[in-house]
C-alpha cells in the first residue's frame, strides 16, 4: 500500500478524525480483524451476520492503528456514513496516484478467478503484478486489492463480481480498467436478474466505461457476450474456437487426467499450450487470459510458456488430488452453476476412463425459477455421460437425483442424501481403490468437507 496519513485518508473519504492524531501513518488495509498487521487500517463493516465494529479491539491487538467506521470506537478512527463507500473512494484515489499501472478487469458467470490467476501468472515475469486473493471481487474485496498496490506496481489484475445492475459499473468507476474481459455469460444470477440477457447487460457494464484507447476482450463463442460489443468505443479483441476469433484455439486434445492441450493462433503466430489443470473448459479461460495479455504487449511465445508452467493457485477449483490407493478426488466445491457443473461432469468422465466415477453434487444457487429444471437436467446429463455413481446432496439437489432416475438410472447408481456428512459416510463405505470422485456445489452448501474428508482418509 502507498503509505497515507490519517489526515490524508480523512480528506479523501470526507470523514472526521476521532480519538486519533492526523499524522498517524497507515501502511495496509483489511476488513477482517484476523488479517490486521502493524500499520493497518481496519475497515469496520456492519454486515447481516456480524458487525465489524465488534472486532476493533481484536484488530488493534494485531497492530491496526486506525479504524474506518460508522461511529466512534474508543480508539483512532475515521468516522464516515458508509465505510464500504469510503473504502471505494480511497481505492479510487490510489488508482489516480498510479498513472503507470495498467489495470485489467475480468467478469463472467464462471471462470473469473481461474482467468484472473492465469493472467497474473503471465504478467508477473514482465513487471510487479497485483491480483486478488481467491475471489476478492466485491465492493469490499476489489478496493482492498487496489490498496495493496505500490508505486512500483506495473500490472493490476482485478476480478469483478456482481449481484445486480450497476455493481460492475461501480467497480469500474473505482478502478478505471483499460483492458477488460467479458469471458462468458451463463445462468449464475438468474434469481437476481431474471434472464440471461439481463445478466449479459449487467456484466457488459465492464466494457462501457473503457477509454477509446482501451481494449474489450469478448468471448467469440458466446452470443450473449458478443451482443454487448456495440456498447463500447474501445478496440475489441475476441477469443474462442470460432474461425474469426482474434485469439483462436484449434487441435484441442484431452489427456487421461482431463488436461487440455491446444494450438493457439493470434496475429499470424501459433504456439502449443499444454494446460496442467483438469477440464476442457479451461481452454476458454486460458484464451481469455491470452487475449488480455496480448493486448498488454506480451508476446504469444511468452504467454504460452507461462501457461505451460501454470499451476492452479485458488483453492477448490478443479483441484485434483490422488490418494496412495489410486483414488482421485476432484475438489470443485468453491461454486457451481449449470454451465460449470456440466463442464466438471465432462472432465470427470474424461478423467475416469477405465475407472469407476462418482459425482457428488450439491445445489446450484442463484439460478431462480429455472432451478428445478436445471438440477433435473444435470441429473439426466450424468446418466447420459455414464457417470457410474451419483450422489445428490441436500434438499436443493433432490431434482438431480430425480432427473437421473427418470433418465434411466437404476439400483443405487443415483442416491439422494440429506447432507455432506451423509455423503461422506456413503463414500467411505463404498469407495474403492482407483475410483474418481468429483465434488461440486455452490459454496454455501459446504461440500468441500467431503473432498477434505476423503483426502484425510487416505490409506
Amino acid at each position: 500500500m502507498i503509505p497515507m496519513t490519517l489526515a490524508e485518508i480523512a480528506g479523501v473519504v470526507g470523514g472526521r478524525i476521532v480519538d486519533g492524531e492526523p499524522d498517524i501513518v497507515v501502511t495496509s488495509a483489511v476488513a477482517d480483524s484476523r488479517e490486521a498487521v502493524p500499520g493497518s487500517l481496519f475497515v469496520a463493516i456492519a454486515g447481516q451476520r456480524v458487525d465489524g465494529h465488534d472486532f476493533v479491539d481484536d484488530a488493534r491487538s494485531r497492530g491496526a492503528v486506525v479504524t474506518l467506521s460508522e461511529r466512534p470506537v474508543g480508539s483512532p478512527a475515521v468516522v464516515v456514513a458508509d465505510p464500504v463507500r469510503a473504502l471505494g473512494a480511497l481505492a479510487g484515489y490510489v488508482i489516480q496516484r498510479l498513472p503507470d499501472t495498467l489495470v485489467f478487469g475480468i467478469t463472467g458467470s464462471s471462470g473469473k478467478t481461474t482467468t484472473k490467476d492465469m493472467l497474473a501468472a503471465i504478467l508477473a515475469p514482465h513487471g510487479e503484478t497485483v491480483a486478488p486473493r481467491n475471489s476478492f471481487n466485491s465492493e469490499v474485496g476489489l478496493p482492498l486489492t487496489v490498496l495493496s498496490c505500490t508505486t512500483t506496481t506495473r500490472y493490476l489484475v482485478l476480478e469483478m463480481g456482481m449481484r445486480g445492475r450497476g455493481h460492475i459499473a461501480y467497480l469500474c468507476e473505482i478502478a478505471h480498467p483499460r483492458i477488460t474481459g467479458l469471458i462468458n455469460v451463463g445462468s449464475a444470477h438468474l434469481e437476481l436478474l431474471g434472464s440471461r440477457e439481463a445478466i449479459a447487460e449487467a456484466k457488459g457494464e465492464i466494457i462501457v466505461g473503457l477509454p477509446e484507447d482501451g481494449v474489450a476482450v469478448l468471448h467469440a463463442d458466446n452470443p450473449l457476450v458478443m451482443a454487448q460489443a456495440p456498447r463500447t468505443t474501445a478496440r475489441i479483441m475476441t477469443f474462442g474456437e470460432a474461425a474469426d476469433a482474434t485469439v483462436r484455439a484449434t487441435d484441442v486434445t484431452i489427456d487421461p487426467l482431463a488436461r487440455a492441450s491446444y494450438t493457439v493462433h493470434a496475429a499470424g503466430e501459433t504456439a502449443r499450450v499444454e494446460l496442467r489443470m483438469a477440464g476442457e473448459h479451461q481452454v476458454a479461460n486460458a484464451l481469455a487470459a491470452t487475449a488480455m495479455a496480448l493486448a498488454a504487449g506480451v508476446s504469444l511465445a511468452d504467454i504460452a510458456s507461462s501457461l505451460n508452467a501454470y499451476e492452479p493457485v485458488s483453492k477448490w477449483r478443479m483441484e485434483v488430488h490422488e490418494r496412495p490407493d489410486g483414488v482421485i478426488v476432484v475438489n470443485d466445491a468453491y461454486n457451481a452453476n449449470p454451465e460449470s457443473t456440466r463442464a466438471a461432469l465432462k472432465a470427470l468422465v474424461a478423467m475416469g476412463k477405465g475407472r469407476r466415477t462418482w459425482a457428488v453434487l450439491g445445489e446450484m444457487k442463484e439460478i431462480g425459477d429455472t432451478s428445478v429444471d436445471e438440477h433435473d437436467a444435470i441429473g439426466r446429463l450424468a446418466v447420459r455421460l455414464d457417470v457410474q455413481r451419483l450422489i445428490a446432496v441436500g434438499e436443493g439437489a433432490r431434482p438431480v437425483h430425480l432427473g437421473a432416475s427418470h433418465e434411466g438410472s437404476w439400483g443405487n447408481e443415483s442416491t439422494w442424501v440429506p447432507d455432506a456428512e451423509s455423503a461422506l459416510s456413503l463414500l467411505r463405505a463404498e469407495i474403492q481403490p482407483g475410483d474418481v470422485v468429483l465434488v461440486k456445489a455452490s459454496r454455501s452448501i459446504g461440500l468441500d468437507v467431503v473432498a477434505t474428508g476423503l483426502l484425510e482418509d487416505a490409506p
